[in-house]
């Protein structure tokens, strides 16, 4: 019989696949969205949407914000700044900028990063299985990403070092996030830190170069079902998944499953768009898989506080 804790990081695993096939598909959405909105202000509208959503479940839920310490408060600050604020403007404005081939490998290096930033942080051991699933991971979103065709790597440009930097903030919130959840609940976390991202993003909206414009917030139905979906869904209550599992199994192990990101990504293509599979794309599957399995094979203590 397995026990509670199995049972809860069997859960965890499971809701975090799930967002992760949201998030291949949002990678598409905010590209599509970049044809109708301005990158700021794209994510300004995102990021408001997404702090909607987690106020009502905090309501929802009952589920506020305890009183902060001076260093807690502050912690949450910096994790808005890393994780909603530089990540949304660098992650718009990099996609803009960039191929779709060479943004989906940078961003499949988050778990690398996460996984060193873990070894800083939280003297967190790179055992050889966790090396090897990485790069077992990595591989396999090589092959499921350069096997498209017409794909091909493009020189490094501005739109490439904005995608590093979009990873290396959320990778660095998320290791402050890991600190956090030990006094915090991920709710509560994740609501403050939207609360204060969202303001900030506003703030640099407002006082952007392009001059306002109300028309062009409504470009149509179509991008703001979009932009809805993106906001709600895989912003908001996708993130709230990805805090609680950080705050379950760490920062590290939680980083593995973003390498099915674009193998989503590719089935949901082949699904909706009828884009032909490949032997290339089995063979990705089949590395992303024996590198999740590897990456969370020494289980980590879990610490789920029920909602």
């Amino acid at each position: 019989m397995p026990s509670t804790k199995q049972k809860q990081s069997a859960a965890v695993q499971g809701a975090l696949i799930g967002a992760m096939a949201v998030w291949g598909l949002n990678v598409t959405a905010v590209k599509l969205l970049t044809a109708s909105f301005e990158p700021t202000t794209l994510a300004t509208l995102r990021m408001i949407v997404a702090c909607a959503a987690l106020t009502v479940i905090v309501l929802w839920k009952r589920c506020g914000v305890p009183a902060l310490t001076w260093r807690q408060f502050g912690a949450v600050i910096v994790c808005a700044v890393l994780m909603v604020y530089a990540n949304q403007i660098l992650f718009a404005e990099g996609l803009l900028r960039s191929t779709a081939t060479n943004g989906a490998l940078i961003m499949a290096l988050s778990p690398l990063v996460s996984a060193l930033l873990a070894a800083l942080a939280f003297r967190e051991r790179l055992t050889p299985q966790r090396v090897c699933g990485v790069v077992l991971g990595f591989a396999g979103v090589a092959a499921v990403v350069l096997s498209h065709p017409g794909a091909g790597l493009s020189s490094a440009g501005s739109g490439d070092l904005m995608l590093i930097g979009a990873v290396v903030s959320f990778a660095a919130g998320g290791a402050i996030v890991q600190r956090l959840a030990r006094q915090l609940h991920p709710l509560s976390i994740s609501w403050a830190i939207y609360l204060i991202g969202t303001l900030l993003l506003a703030g640099h909206d407002a006082l952007g170069s392009t001059p306002f414009n109300a028309a062009s917030l409504f470009p149509g139905w179509w991008p703001w079902a979009l932009v809805l979906f993106s906001g709600i869904l895989a912003t908001a209550v996708c993130n709230l998944i990805w805090n609680r599992a950080i705050a379950a199994i760490g920062v590290a192990r939680t980083a593995i499953f973003l390498y099915w990101v674009p193998v989503f990504g590719v089935a949901f293509a082949a699904l909706l768009l009828g884009e032909t599979l490949t032997l290339w794309h089995l063979a990705g599957f089949a590395a992303v898989m024996a590198g999740t399995y590897l990456g969370m094979r020494q289980p980590a203590p879990l610490s789920i506080v029920a909602p």
